[in-house]
This record gives structure tokens, sequence and C-alpha cells, in this order.
């Protein structure tokens, strides 16, 4: 973390130019070319700011970015300079400049830094896998004493990390070898502790007592990441270590970690033979090849971590340190099983009884997690159900503990991860999306992007619609979730952090309403209900919180989520499911939470979806016709639904016609037209109030080419038509369309007048060019010269033009 002097130095760094930065990289070379001090210490401390506090590459001087390189490897360098150089050069990654080697290292410490700078250069395979094979030479060639290993082991977990497999099978082995001996044999005595320097110091030192239990007891056992002491040995932190980097190890060491990927293929093969010797004593086991040994010492530890996190610790550290354990320890045995079928039956025993005690613990409510994901994979195969630990996670544990971040970001992750897993007949993960939409609506920017991959998995055609409802209502939801927890939280302290101004008592109250308690059940509901309910009166009780920051930013979350939930929707879509999707659109487009900016947000999508389900299915215009006409026959929604109402009319005008449906008539086209031309003379021709913003060009242009397009499909219009065109070609620079245009609105809207009019002139063509075949849709017909289209209106341009002269101005 930075000091807060540091933290007031970064715009001044960000401002830096490189003629400045050059000069002090001149001083950087010279301070670490003499002895360096303290002097040199923080001029590399602001080098390293410098470096940092922009988001573009910052370029060094090649004389400093090679004294860097070498004061990382000079042996005779103080540590913290050591580190300071690693840490610019790893900000400055990927590098061209840089020619550090880690061949000739011979001091892990050094090996460590420059491998973190190598490292860092990004997936080169040759140089990943030169610095891992130094790393294992490095450890082979010591001793287990020492600070040595300790360094290098994040190193070979970095390593094979970026490049499995690529390590060689004895080195590889040398280190299963010495795995198993750190997790195994860790010494169970406390360390001596360093005799003081002082002038009344004892010259005799107490001898160590054994280490203990988290709840004091005396350890029997072997020494683990969970064994307490006042001072540890050097082969007591290898433990801790080796333990840290063991999952990673296990997946990534070797060609037999790649079966790890590929548990499903492997799911019929558990439990079908046990292996006796991994099954038996830990000497038994000397007999396994090197990672079979380090992965039965490896379940032997996770078992033991699973016993240790039964008993009661004695500080809220160690408490926390059990559940981290816990979780780790669980992430293991499924990496373990994936890879020895023969644990399956034995973990299994231990997790079933460490899961009935931590199922009434909500303290405990994240380490559920990794037993899910363990029972969802493993579970099938050993006859075990996962359906009771996972509707437990996805009613209560959300229900009551969704305000948690980190349990938030956990079960989002545990969602994307699992979704290969989830059984698709039992349904409980798409039946609790309300409950997941409370993680998504209280943590939204966090969550979002994890959210845009869940969605997809959770549509489905039975709760499609209910689904749209609630991404629609979820900055409602939001200050819902908001009254629900200051309601429940006795202190200021522990209430949500509203605005200060904000004082939603009126809507507390109305939470207690009964005339509203209907509603905030069902919008915090658990499960899919399959009803909706209307929520507008929500809506209005929940106004006063409109404006908070955690609603806005739900709010501006949901149109991404629209978009992907209409992307994966359209892929599951039936006649009868695009038809309700489409009447919740044209519903909704008038119903929405009032947030700031959120309803001409959302209504961009929604409009731009509704074209998409109509190009989709076409016939939904003449299904829904009742309903289009209704939305179409009011003028006083037009300025607050622009692009909703543009959508519907350029719909109409598009999908209307006995090509797309047959069940289109002469009767339906001409209710449509008689319509529009009412709306479109309000529009046009009705003084207003001079205070009134004119409606937008884009409003009246559409409403004149949907009006063409059905007077193209039935000819009798065509007079009604043309004279309402030639009205509007004649539109006066003045007040006629409710208060003063501009100019180039004027212009646009006389200019397609003109357009539309010569078509109808010849009915035949209009009629070809406004209602093509369905080979329209191929770029060719649009694109070839000689194609019918392009050559109609080309034909039709030429006629227009030679009777110019005869066409009205």
């Amino acid at each position: 973390a930075l000091s807060a002097g540091s933290a007031c130095l970064i715009p001044r760094f960000r401002e830096i130019q490189d003629e400045e930065l050059s000069r002090f990289c001149s001083r950087v070379v010279k301070l670490l070319q003499k002895d360096p001090g303290a002097e040199a210490v923080d001029a590399l401390r602001r080098l390293f700011l410098i470096v940092s506090a922009t988001k573009y590459g910052r370029k060094l001087e090649k004389p400093c970015v090679d004294l860097l390189q070498a004061t990382i490897c000079s042996p005779a360098c103080p540590e913290q300079l050591q580190l300071l150089c690693a840490a610019i050069l790893r900000e400055m990654a990927p590098s061209e400049g840089l020619n550090l080697s880690c061949d000739h290292i011979q001091k892990s410490r050094t090996l460590s830094l420059a491998a973190s700078v190598l490292l860092a250069q990004g997936d080169r395979q040759d140089e990943v896998r030169s610095v891992g094979q130094r790393a294992l030479h490095l450890l082979e060639a010591r001793q287990t004493e020492g600070p040595g290993p300790r360094a290098l082991l994040p190193v070979v977990s970095k390593v094979v990390s970026l490049a499995p497999g690529t390590l060689p099978e004895a080195q590889a082995d040398m280190l299963h070898r010495r795995l198993v001996d750190w997790l195994r044999y860790a010494s169970v005595q406390q360390g001596v502790a360093q005799p003081s320097r002082g002038f009344f110091s004892a010259p005799r030192t107490r001898q160590p007592g054994p280490v203990t239990e988290v709840d004091g007891a005396v350890a029997t056992d072997f020494f683990t990441v969970l064994s307490t002491g006042q001072h540890f040995t050097e082969d007591q932190r290898l433990n801790v270590h080796a333990f840290s980097m063991l999952r990673t190890w296990l997946l990534f060491s070797g060609p037999a970690s790649r079966d790890a990927s590929d548990a499903d293929d492997r799911s019929e093969l558990e439990g079908s033979t046990l292996s006796v010797l991994s099954a038996t004593s830990a000497t038994a086991s000397h007999l396994l090849p090197p990672q079979q040994q380090l992965r039965a010492g490896a379940f032997e530890y996770c078992q033991r971590l699973l016993e240790q996190s039964t008993r009661r610790a004695l500080r809220k550290g160690d408490s926390d340190l059990q559940k981290a354990c816990l979780v780790e320890a669980v992430l293991l045995l499924d990496v373990l099983c994936r890879q020895e079928p023969s644990f399956l039956y034995r973990a299994l025993s231990c997790l079933k009884a460490l899961l009935g005690r931590l199922c009434g613990d909500p303290a405990q409510a994240r380490t559920l997690l990794p037993i899910a994901r363990y029972l969802l994979r493993h579970g099938e195969a050993a006859a075990v159900d996962s359906e009771a630990v996972c509707q437990h996670l996805f009613t209560s544990v959300l229900a009551d503990l969704f305000p948690n971040p980190m349990l938030a970001f956990e079960f989002a992750q545990f969602c994307r991860d699992s979704l290969h897993l989830f059984n698709p007949d039992q349904g409980t993960f798409k039946l609790s999306f309300p409950n997941l939409f409370k993680l998504l609506a209280w943590h939204s920017p966090a969550l979002t992007s994890e959210f845009v991959v869940l969605l997809p998995a959770l549509v489905d055609a039975s709760t499609a619609v209910e689904m749209l409802h609630t991404l629609l209502d979820l900055p409602c939801l939001t200050a819902a979730l908001g009254l629900q927890l200051s309601r429940s939280s006795p202190t200021a302290s522990e209430r949500p952090l509203w605005d200060v101004s904000l004082r939603p008592t009126s809507c507390l109250e109305g939470f207690r309403d009964p005339e509203f308690q209907g509603l905030f059940q069902y919008l915090l509901r658990s499960k899919a209900g399959g009803a909706t309910k209307r929520l507008a009166p929500l809506h209005h009780l929940l106004q006063p919180m409109a404006s908070c920051a955690r609603v806005v930013q739900c709010a501006q979350a949901v149109p991404t989520l629209l978009q992907v939930f209409f992307a994966a929707v359209t892929q599951v879509a039936s006649g009868d499911l695009s038809a309700q999707l489409a009447l919740v659109l044209l519903e909704r487009s008038n119903s929405l939470f009032q947030v700031p900016q959120y309803e001409a947000q959302v209504h961009r999508v929604m409009s731009s979806q509704l074209l998409a389900l109509c190009r989709l299915r076409p016939a939904l215009v003449v299904e829904l016709a009742r309903d289009l006409l209704e939305f179409v026959g009011t003028v006083s929604g037009i300025r607050s639904r622009e692009s909703m109402f543009t959508a519907v009319v350029w719909a109409i005008g598009e999908y209307l016609a006995v090509s797309y449906d047959r069940r289109c008539t002469v009767e339906q086209v001409n209710r449509f037209f008689e319509a529009l031309e009412a709306l479109l003379f309000e529009v046009t021709q009705s003084r207003r109030s001079a205070t009134l913003p004119p409606y937008p060009p884009q409003v009246v242009t559409v409403l004149m080419t949907t009006l063409t397009k059905l007077a193209s499909r039935s000819q009798d219009l065509i007079p009604r038509v043309s004279l309402l065109l030639s009205k509007l070609r004649a539109l006066p620079q003045g007040p006629a369309m409710g208060s003063v245009p501009r100019d180039e609105d004027t212009d646009a809207i006389r200019m397609r007048a003109t357009e539309l009019t010569n078509l109808l002139k010849m009915p035949s063509v209009a009629q070809f060019v406004f209602t093509p075949g369905m080979e329209a849709s191929t770029p060719r017909f649009h694109r070839d010269a000689n194609t019918a289209l392009p050559l109609a209106l080309h034909t039709v341009s030429r006629l227009v033009d030679r009777e110019a002269g005869l066409l009205p101005a």
C-alpha cells in the first residue's frame, strides 16, 4: 500500500515528460554506481512510482535498465535495493531491452527476484522453461535447511502454471519426493527463540515445547499449516509454503496432470478399483512412484486439516485461517479424486460429516461452495445427491448473506466454474435466478462481467418472461434490498451507505404497509414463480431512493445485461415466447423505475431487440396487431419513448405484408394506415404551444415511410398518402410542427417526402421496392447493379429526372 505522501505525488509523477524522466534516470545511475545508501533507496522508490503511475509503458534509458539488472544479480547489493530494482523492471514488462539471465545465479533469493522479472515478460516458453529448470537445479543442490527452498517454491509454482508439463521428468520427480518430506515430516517441536541482545539477556535458553492445535491442545499428529506455536523452524515454514503451492503443482507439474481436466471422461472409472498401497500407511506408500507418493501424502495432509478444522479456535485470526485452509483442502481433494479415483469414497465420508456441521453455521457459508462443487463433480459416481446442498446455497445462503461482498464474488465464481456440472433436470440453478439477481443488484459494478457469462445458462423458455421483468426491475430490487437491510439493521453504522440527504422514511413505512407487502415479497422472492406482478406502485413508492449511488450503478448495468439476455433467449424462443417477449417490451416501455438516464438507455436496447424479434418472426406484427395499434394510438408517448415508437412504426411498415404472413388482410392494412395517418397529421399539422419542443424528424420520416409502404400494398390508399406527402413537401419555415423546427430538420422531411412521392408515381415499382421478395435479404441483391432492386431504382431515377419539369416543385 502507498503512503499518504506517495499517493499525493502520483498526479505529479503522471505529468513527468520523457526529458525530465531521462535526467532522473541519469541521477539514479550515478547513485547506484557509487556506494548506494538511503538516497539511492529514495530515488528508486520515486522511479518505481513514476513507472507504475501511468497506464502506458515508460521507456527508461538503457544504462539505467542495465544497471537495474546488474543490481539484482549483485551479491554485495543490499536486499532492499534489489527488491526495488526488481519491482521497477516488473512494472516495465514486457520490455524488449531486457538481457537478464538466470543461468549462472547461485543464490535462491537472487533467483527469486530475477525470476519475478523474467516471468512477468509474458508466456515465453523457452525462458519460462529455463527459469524452472534453474530453480529445480538449486532445489536439488540444497539441503532442506536454510532459507533457500522457501524462496524458490513460488517460482516453481508460477513456472508450471505458465508452461504446464515442460519440466524434465527427473527434476519433477525430485520435487515430488521433496514435497512429500516437507508436508509429512516437519518437526512437531517449536523453534528456538532468537536470543535477546540486550544488556540483561539470559545466557541460557529454554527448551522449545511442542506445537499446539488451534484450541490449545498439544499436537499429537504431524505438523500442518494449522499447527500453532510462538516460534517456527525452517522445515515448518517449508511445510506452509509447500501446502500453498501444492494444488498448482498437482494440476500442472507433469503429463499425468492433464487428466485433471478430463474428469468427466473418467467419472465411470471412479471407485471401480481401490489402490491398496495408497489406502494403507505412509510406509507402504513409499513403494509408489514419486507422483503418486505426493498424491497420497497430500490426501493425508488434507484429512488432517479437515480434522483440525473441527477444533474451536481460541483466536479470531486462527478461526479465519481454519476457514481458508478448509476451502483449500476441499479444492485439493477435488483435484486428488480426479487424478486418483481410489480416494473418492474416503474423501466423501469426511466431507459428509463436515457438511452436516457447516450447513447450520452462517459464518461457514463460504466454505460450503467448494464442497458443493466437489459433490456436483463426484456425487453421481459415488451415488451421493448434491441437490440438498445446492438448495441450501441457492435459497437460504443467498437470501440471508447477499450483502457480503466476498461471498457474492465467490458465489458468482462458483456458479461460473460449475455451469457444466449443474443438472438441467433438477433446475435448482435456473429457478433460483431471483436470488442470484440479488447479488447482481447489490454488487452490480463488480459482478456484471460474471453475470454476462451466467445469463445465457440461466435463460430458460419457461422463465424467460419473468426473467425479463426482473432485469427491467433490477434497480428497483436494489432499492428494496436497501430497505430490507435498513429495516433489519438496528444501528446506523450497520445500515447501507445511502446518500445522507435521502431519508427513506416513507419508503420504510410503505415496506410495512399491507398494501405493498405482497409486492415487496414478490420482488424479494427466492425462486421463480411463473406468474409476474406489476410493480408500478413500488416504482412510485421507492422513487426517493432512485438517485442513490448503488441504485444508479445497478441501472447502468441493465442495458448490457438485456442485450446478453436477448442474445440467449432468441436461441430458445418459440413463436409464442417471441410474442410474449414483444408484449413485455411494449408494456414495460412505459413502466420503468425512474433512475437518471435509465429510461433512455433501456429504450434504445428495447427498440433494437423488438426489431430483432420481428426480424426472426415477422408474423408478430399480425399476431400483435391489436397491441401495436394501441401503442401507436396516442401522441402523448412519442417524446418519452421516441426510440421504441420509431421501432414499432418501422416494424409495421416492414412486416405488415402478405409476403410475410398470409393472415395479413387489406382490412388490417387499412386499420394501421388510418391510425398512423391520424398520428402523422396530429404530429405535423396541429398547432401547439411554442414552448414545446418539436417532434423529432426521425419520427416524422418513419411515419411517412411506413404510410407509403402500406399504400404500396393497398393501392386505394395512394391518393391519401400522396396528399399527405404533398403537404409535407410544402412544409413552411414556421411553427407548423408545434414549434419552430430547425431548417435542416425541415429540409430532411421535405427531401424524404419528395423521394416517396416519386416512387408512388409508379405503384408497381413502389410495391417492388418497399416489399421485395425473400431473396432481398442477400447482399448481392443490393450490391449488384444487374439484379432487380438496383435496376428498378436506377430506372425510376432516370424516368423521374426525364420528367423533372412535369413534377411539382
